[in-house]
Order: C-alpha cells, then sequence, then structure tokens
C-alpha cells in the first residue's frame, strides 16, 4: 500500500519537503513504516531513529498495525524550546 506521511521540524527540513510517500506492505506495522521512511530519507535516519509516527492524531507504538484507511500519517520528531 502507498501512504503519504506528514513530517515535521528537523526531519521537513531534512527532506525539503513536508511530506513523503512510502510502498509498504499490506500487512506493515509502525515499526515498517519508519523502515520505509529511513529508506526514502537516509539523510534523516538519526532523527526517524528517535521519532514517533502518529496515526490519525495517536501516536502508535511499533507493532501497531497500519490500515490505508487512516486519514493522517505523521512522523513527529522530538522537539525542544521553552
Amino acid at each position: 500500500m502507498q501512504l503519504r506521511i506528514l513530517l515535521f521540524a528537523g526531519i521537513r527540513e531534512l527532506a525539503d519537503a513536508d511530506s513523503v510517500t512510502i510502498d509498504v506492505d499490506d500487512n506493515a506495522n509502525a515499526a515498517d513504516v519508519l523502515s520505509a521512511i529511513e529508506r526514502v530519507l537516509p539523510q534523516a535516519a538519526p532523527l526517524i531513529h528517535v521519532s514517533r509516527l502518529a496515526i490519525d492524531g495517536q501516536y502508535v507504538a511499533a507493532d501497531h498495525p497500519v490500515s490505508p484507511t487512516a486519514d493522517e500519517f505523521a512522523l513527529i520528531p522530538p522537539v525542544s524550546g521553552g
């Protein structure tokens, strides 16, 4: 299945884009999605490793199944600030 992943903060800057489209198997989980993003954006690998995947506004665990019917996928890197 093909998924569009929204990118934010440092990953968005490294990708020079606000989203990326990836291909994953129909039985993919969140860890598979992160691996696919890393293959497309190897320059962002260090940030991807410490980022969380959110599906429809909810952070999900690595073993969470991915459904093509979800409305939104977002990769959220760690942020800091005050």
